[in-house]
């Protein structure tokens, strides 16, 4: 596809979010882009946080996995629903009670500044190395198909990407988000659906085969129980990434905590794990489909085998898509998708780490108001230029597929708020304020270590028999922090105003 036909498509996307947070940005003030004014409608936030959700990197990575995965991605998938459950039940109620803006404050009411420090630190450096790995993915796929061409720099395709994001949200916010990820949501459904759509219908491949591919295809994986995706470690793992990147995310929860009421936002938490079982189904379907279509073009499949392994599945969808082989209207759904895909994860992660700084930081809501616009203002000018020297800082240590290193790199970030959360709901003790940091810092640096003689990344150096670490190694370190801080704990003495 032309250059200039993908810039002039991404030019009226943006124009069109534009107009639209001129519409919903209210005043500009505080409380509009902070908390939403908490009048947000249930069913438009549960909307849209499936786009914020899956994110550009699902957009691309996902189907990518069919490859050598099958659709034992789904295993996940199973256990995020569990993980809705619980931050519905057990986590929003505790959020309501104490009516926050930033959830890490509980922290403080519940042990103390030091900890509540060191939860926000924790969710800052995880967010923000979150976001810029999905980020990264996307302006890597504008840069590699379309910027490339005219002899940009990388560094040039992420400027524009962040600056477009600012443009739309430095006003508005939250209310703003709110509305601009109902609207990308259903730009990336109807890509999602469309491509399956024309794929099945245009490229001349067997519905028939597969269907019986995906019939047959390895769900459960039951065969080998060191193997990093043996189901109960993707389940359970699913699971516990939910709880921590959902529930325990100042991101995923500023958008529940714009609902009305804590019903409303236990509608919206349930309703969007129901959506998103079908939704991730339906991204493996369509990787079925584009692994068929390169099994019958040879040209096609030759590039894909010609890629380097640490990036095949994640730029096989966009080859696919951007080849002109199945013409210029599929070209163009890709694109539409992966933007409104990202830019919905990427807007309001950046929103939620200005929230966090705001408030767990600089405590703007003890500052006079007059100053606290600037403050917030400013700070999102200089979050949205950390994510920018992030990026430019992933692209020089890419490795491998994106969705995992995500997925890696929560392990280790999100398992001290595992720990530090669950530890201030499930029991009364009180934990020595001063010394919270240590065992958040040292149980997940003694994990990487442990890992580091993983049969995945070190075979030659195996401590474990042979067993593979996956993806719940976030419920173990969140266990192992759980079990750090009742070493520093003490029975509760005077009226603990957070139980």
């Amino acid at each position: 596809m032309s250059p200039i036909l993908i810039i002039s498509v991404l030019a009226l996307y943006f124009l069109m979010l534009i107009g639209v947070s001129y519409l919903t940005q209210g005043k500009g003030d505080n409380e509009a882009f902070f908390t939403g004014n908490r009048d947000s409608r249930w069913y438009v936030v549960a909307f849209g946080m499936v786009g914020a959700s899956l994110s550009g990197v699902t957009f691309i990575s996902v189907p990518g996995w069919i490859a050598t995965s099958g659709f034992s991605y789904m295993q996940m998938v199973l256990g995020y629903t569990v993980g809705y459950i619980i931050v519905a039940f057990v986590l929003l109620p505790l959020y309501y009670k104490h009516n926050l803006t930033s959830i890490y404050v509980y922290l403080g009411d519940r042990f103390g500044p030091k900890t509540h420090l060191t939860g926000s630190l924790f969710f800052l450096i995880s967010r923000l190395l979150g976001s810029a790995l999905r980020l990264f993915l996307v302006a890597d796929v504008l840069h590699h198909f379309v910027f490339e061409a005219w002899g940009l720099p990388f560094w040039s395709t992420v400027a524009i990407t962040l600056a477009l994001i600012w443009v739309y949200t430095h006003r508005g916010g939250i209310k703003t988000i709110i509305w601009t990820d109902t609207l990308q949501t259903v730009f990336m459904l109807l890509a999602l659906i469309l491509g399956i759509v024309l794929l099945s219908s245009y490229s001349g491949i067997d519905n028939t085969a597969v269907l019986e591919q995906m019939r047959f295809s390895n769900w459960w994986v039951t065969e080998d129980a060191n193997a990093h995706n043996y189901w109960w470690k993707h389940f359970f793992g699913g699971m516990f990434v939910t709880i921590a990147m959902t529930g325990l995310d100042q991101d995923m929860m500023q958008k529940n905590l714009t609902c009305r009421n804590i019903n409303d936002a236990k509608k919206n938490m349930i309703s969007l794990s129901v959506i998103l079982v079908v939704v991730n189904l339906v991204f493996l379907l369509l990787g079925a489909y584009l692994f068929a279509y390169l099994g019958q073009n040879d040209t096609l499949q030759a590039a894909y085998e010609g890629m380097k392994d640490s990036v095949r599945d994640d730029r096989m969808f966009p080859m696919v898509a951007l080849s002109g082989e199945l013409g210029f209207t599929f070209g163009i759904i890709f694109i539409i998708g992966l933007i409104a895909a990202a830019y919905s994860s990427a807007d309001s992660a950046i929103t939620a780490l200005t929230t966090s700084f705001c408030f767990d930081i600089l405590k703007i809501d003890k500052k006079p108001e007059t100053n606290t616009i600037k403050i917030r203002k400013t700070v999102h000018i200089l979050v949205t230029l950390a994510v920018f020297v992030t990026i430019l800082l992933a692209n020089l240590v890419k490795e491998q597929n994106v969705i995992s290193t995500v997925f890696l790199v929560a392990s280790f970030t999100y398992g001290p708020l595992l720990g530090l959360f669950f530890f201030g709901i499930l029991t009364k003790r009180q934990i020595h304020d001063n010394w919270s940091w240590l065992v958040c810092v040292v149980v997940p640096a003694m994990l990487y270590y442990i890992r580091m003689h993983d049969s995945i990344v070190e075979p030659q150096d195996i401590w474990f028999n042979g067993y593979q670490f996956g993806y719940e190694m976030l419920g173990i370190n969140g266990i192992l922090c759980f079990l750090g801080l009742l070493l520093i704990s003490k029975k509760q003495t005077e009226k603990n105003p957070a139980i």
